[in-house]
């Protein structure tokens, strides 16, 4: 039986440190509103927000050198690369293809998913499918994202842009036939589209003719329509039923309990979200990775730098039965269960 195996994670993260209190001076917000509303004390925006070189994907090319380095693998062994991101280099093409050029690979498959804060669960998902049907034997699976550059930084975009950061990380995940080691015991996905416009940036899109109000009338072109929008609450509340529910999903699939679990790795989407999970599930502090603290909402790279981050500080070990989660703009959701 083949099995889908984790062989090497990496992480990477910008150097420069936004705190709140440097947000403060850029609109009217400060520590204590931002940090009792999402947990989050600061993020990492690259140094430059009109940056050409500090890419999505270079982002995913620094992540994914640390992954290879790690499974003992080089670029040439890989067989196909799975890139999630909502913040792609260009509109198209996708930043598969050009983490496949940076990499060196030979020429095989860059996929794109486009799930947003899901997409690194969706990601998996797919890897796992292609590993266990034998079509591939080592896929690079990326989760990277360049928040700042399109971000609102006054007081009208507040709401939203205190929340996300920038960073990357990625994983190799390649087959096995060894009967020790882990595997991906459980995957499901879930999506529900009526509620697309609660969460989004609407350009740009086909949908709103942009184009040629960009064109003839780019003065009639809002703030709302050019930046992320987000009805937070609502969210917020579908939210915290979904997590449950996918998280009991991959557990019963699996025939595994909340108590068989070493580790929870959430999105860090929201600080007060993943709380309210933990404590549904009366989960320990030592079962539960969060560091939205220190990186905020990073998208489709949250799932990939905590793992990271967790393997690294020895807080997720070979053999331990983990769990990640997601939800977020579509709405999408789903989890992941596996052995590490």
């Amino acid at each position: 039986m083949i099995k889908s195996i984790i062989k090497g994670i990496g992480h990477y993260v910008p150097e420069n440190v936004v705190t709140n209190d440097d947000l403060s001076h850029r609109m009217n917000t400060n520590d204590e509103w931002i940090t009792e509303r999402t947990g989050i004390k600061e993020r990492r925006h690259r140094k430059n927000r009109n940056d050409s070189e500090e890419t999505t994907a270079y982002f995913g090319l620094k992540a994914s050198e640390k992954a290879l380095k790690m499974a003992g693998l080089t670029a040439k062994d890989i067989d196909y690369i799975i890139f999630a991101t909502l913040s792609p280099d260009y509109y198209f093409p996708g930043s598969g293809v050009l983490l496949q050029e940076m990499l060196g690979c030979d020429t095989i498959g860059a996929l794109d998913v486009r799930n947003q804060c899901s997409g690194f669960v969706y990601s998996m998902s797919v890897a796992n499918a292609f590993i266990k049907s034998g079509i591939y034997k080592n896929i690079l699976v990326v989760g990277a994202e360049v928040h700042s550059f399109g971000l609102d930084f006054s007081d009208a975009g507040r709401g939203v842009s205190v929340i996300f950061g920038d960073g990357a990380g990625a994983i190799v995940l390649s087959a096995s036939t060894d009967e020790n080691a882990g595997d991906i015991l459980a995957v499901n996905m879930h999506s529900e589209g009526k509620y697309a416009d609660e969460l989004c940036t609407q350009f740009p899109g086909s949908k709103f003719g942009w184009s040629d109000r960009m064109r003839l009338e780019p003065e009639n072109v809002t703030d709302k329509e050019v930046y992320p929008i987000m009805n937070g609450n609502f969210v917020f509340k579908h939210a915290v039923t979904r997590f449950p529910e996918t998280m009991l999903e991959a557990l019963q699939s699996a025939g595994k309990t909340v108590e068989d679990l070493d580790m929870f790795i959430p999105h860090q989407a929201n600080l007060r979200i993943s709380q309210f999970v933990q404590q549904k599930f009366g989960l320990p502090d030592e079962k539960v990775f969060n560091n939205i603290q220190k990186y905020g909402n990073t998208t489709a790279a949250s799932i990939p730098i905590a793992l990271s981050e967790a393997i690294e500080q020895g807080k997720v070990k070979r053999g331990d039965l983990v769990l990640l989660s997601a939800f977020g703009s579509g709405f999408t959701w789903g989890s992941v269960l596996f052995e590490f």
